[in-house]
């Protein structure tokens, strides 16, 4: 590495970063941090685990091969970050679930053959099953193992250890003793063990790894709302596209109908309507003119708009709205599932109590076969598996008996936070109300609403799209409107049996959710609401009596976020910007509180990922879906509630399922180390403790229909 021995203390230093998907848990992190900063020429690192990435600020003079040859002799491979923008680690993921599925194809042939010698198959047929097991134990242990192995030998290698450390220790030794007794024709072989411990600990680590991808995708999914390319507008009048990352400041561009902004900037020449609903949650589309901000990601829906750039690539609104929820994202990862972090304290207690039973019976002159198999009973007594079955089924338990009714739960340790939730901030538009424009047509006579159905059908534009919808459920037949255009900014205009006909934007600029029915010389407003969800009330008074206290905080407008409070009897914030909206949630957390946030604008994305627990409707977003721990679909807000209280019923369950695997353990890991157990009886408490723990999982499935 050819890295400077000091830095000058004036020195401006730079920043750089870099992918690494080797990062698996907070001692990655840790190591990363410290040890990089350690090295000549590093000021400081910073690992975001979610993100598979680390920031790291240096000596100019250090060039990215240098900074991936520092991380890999810590033992971690490293990418710069433009060959691997999002971390992915597809290949891992694929390796570890064909892992998981050899594993599990293992453990079942092999707890069939286990049963036979269980039931009493001895001599020659005991020895048979003996070797059936290790001729299928040996390849899966294996191949299986190999994310254990090569994890451990790779920290090893570096003079460090981690939690696969023992976890490779354990399994290889139980596999070698195996291996002595069918060659030695001996009585006890534990093949099942070794390959039931790897399936388990293979299935909390690609749930681990799912979670995260997904984390990651919700990032991406924000960034690809920007425009890819952009026309920029020469001295000579021409255009020429660029890629959104060669554009600067001060360019002018133009920017068509229908196509998405790809950098911030003001617009300097032409009038229309931007769809900005992915960074300010209101639903109707937003007028804009000359001097009007405007910010990459929304859709230009009017006429074509001439915008000079203020704010390109990463200094954009929506860059920041990414680096928020990645930052949010970060904090979230302290939240370690419950089952992750007992896994994670067992492993060097199971298999040092195993070397503290061979060790005290060799010492008491049992002789290594006996202490062995002592030691490997002890192993199997105190397998994790009850432990690592209390919360995964009783999470499987309750996300399946939710999602009959209509909750979609994401994140394996969503339930554990929901139950903590003591106070709801709730989104307006498209949370509290269902975020679709709704015609009142009652004030037209049948001829008029069948002219305004002729006029909307031939339209995407949003209100079209609410104006058609009402007349069709109303059973309109549409009039037979000829010559049809749409007038990009102006609205539709067309002739009915020779009289001009439109529908077109009220002269009242104020009416933002109207429209103008025009036939002939006739004018008619038709006015658009935004209704409230049916059971918002309801499911407002479920959170109160599980003691929530709800509020709104929205991007929205003041005056439409104040009637939906006075509506529901809530306190409200509104025209809160995406940086206000995770203040909220910062200030309320530094008071104590665990909030829950239930939002589905782009705009809520910082604010989902940073709260305690969020919930996003399936209506929302990719990005506030992804953001969300939880995603509930239909129209009612019912879901949010029913989230909450099964939540607390399931958390009630996961302490009882802990309190009889302690117990289950305090009992019998005595009688282990006593040389009491031998390692059948050892197998059929480990199973019977684990069959205990799903059947009390079980109770779950009538929470949500009660």
């Amino acid at each position: 590495m050819n890295a400077p021995a000091l830095i000058p203390a004036d020195a401006t230093l730079a920043t750089t970063r870099l992918t690494v998907p080797g990062m698996k848990c907070a001692g990655c992190i840790g190591k990363i941090e410290r040890e990089l900063a350690r090295q000549p020429g590093i000021t400081a690192a910073r690992a975001n685990l979610s993100a598979k990435r680390v920031a790291i600020r240096h000596d100019p003079s250090l060039d990215e091969g240098a900074l991936v040859a520092a991380l890999l002799a810590l033992g971690f491979e490293a990418q710069p970050v433009a060959d691997n923008p999002l971390g992915t680690e597809a290949a891992e993921q694929k390796r570890l679930n064909r892992a998981l599925g050899v594993a599990g194809f293992g453990m079942m042939n092999i707890m069939l053959l286990s049963v036979s010698v269980w039931s009493g198959a001895d001599g020659a047929t005991r020895a048979l099953f003996h070797w059936l097991s290790a001729l299928i134990a040996l390849p899966v242990i294996a191949y299986a193992g190999r994310p254990f192995f090569d994890s451990a030998w790779m920290a090893l290698s570096h003079r460090r250890t981690n939690m696969d450390v023992p976890i490779s220790i354990g399994v290889i030794l139980a596999t070698l003793m195996s291996l002595y007794e069918t060659i030695t024709g001996g009585a006890h072989a534990f093949f099942d063990s070794a390959v039931m411990l790897l399936f388990f600990l293979l299935a909390g680590r690609a749930l681990d790894a799912e979670m995260r991808t997904r984390t990651r995708a919700g990032i991406g999914a924000l960034l690809g709302r920007m425009g890819r390319s952009a026309s920029v507008i020469a001295a000579d009048g021409s255009t020429r596209r660029v890629a959104a990352g060669d554009l600067v400041p001060g360019m002018m561009v133009l920017v068509a109908a229908g196509e998405a902004l790809a950098a911030d900037g003001e617009v300097v020449e032409g009038r229309g309507a931007l769809d900005n609903a992915m960074l300010t949650g209101e639903s109707a589309p937003e007028p804009v003119g000359p001097g009007t901000v405007v910010h990459a990601g929304a859709i230009n829906l009017g006429a074509p708009l001439r915008i000079r750039l203020t704010h390109v690539a990463e200094d954009t609104a929506i860059a920041e709205i990414a680096r928020l929820m990645d930052e949010a994202g970060q904090s979230r990862s302290h939240y370690v599932r419950i089952a992750d972090r007992a896994s994670r304290l067992y492993a060097p207690v199971v298999h040092t109590l195993a070397l503290a039973a061979f060790v005290g019976w060799m010492i008491a002159g049992a002789g290594w076969h006996a202490s062995l198999t002592i030691a490997i009973a002890v192993l199997i007594i105190t397998c994790p598996c009850a432990m690592g079955l209390a919360v995964p089924a009783a999470q499987v338990v309750a996300s399946g008996a939710l999602l009959k009714r209509g909750l979609l739960v994401k994140d394996g340790s969503a339930l554990e936070r929901l139950a903590e939730c003591d106070v709801a901030l709730l989104d307006k538009t498209g949370t509290l109300t269902l975020g679709t424009p709704r015609a009142d047509i009652g004030g037209l006579d049948a001829e008029a609403r069948s002219i305004a159905l002729g006029l909307a059908q031939t339209s995407r534009h949003p209100l079209s799209r609410g104006l058609a919808a009402a007349a069709m459920r109303d059973g309109v037949v549409p009039a037979a409107v000829e010559d049809v255009r749409e007038t990009s900014g102006m609205g539709l205009i067309g002739r009915w049996h020779g009289l001009p006909v439109a529908l077109e934007r009220p002269a009242d600029a104020a009416e933002a959710l109207a429209t103008t029915l025009r036939i002939g010389e006739t004018c008619q407003t038709i006015a658009f609401s935004d209704p409230l969800r049916p059971d918002a009330a309801q499911a407002l008074a479920a959170l109160r009596a599980e003691g929530l206290a709800a509020s709104i905080l929205s991007g929205d407008r003041a005056a439409p976020v104040a009637a939906v409070a006075q509506a529901l009897g809530l306190d409200a914030q509104a025209e809160a910007s995406p940086q206000a909206k995770l203040a909220a949630l910062e200030s309320l957390k530094a008071a104590g509180h665990r909030p829950l946030m239930v939002g589905d604008g782009l705009n809520d994305g910082p604010a989902l990922a940073a709260a305690h627990a969020s919930i996003a409707p399936g209506t929302a977003s990719d990005a506030s879906q992804q953001a969300a721990d939880a995603v509930f679909i239909g129209e009612g807000l019912m879901p949010v509630a029913l989230a909450v209280r099964v939540a607390r019923r399931t958390m009630r369950i996961v302490r009882e399922n802990f309190g009889f695997a302690i117990a289950y353990n305090a009992l019998a890991i005595p009688l282990a180390l006593t040389g009491q157990v031998t390692p059948l009886v050892a197998a059929i408490a480990m199973s019977a403790s684990s069959l205990v723990v799903v059947a009390n999982s079980l109770r779950l499935a009538r929470s949500a229909a009660q």
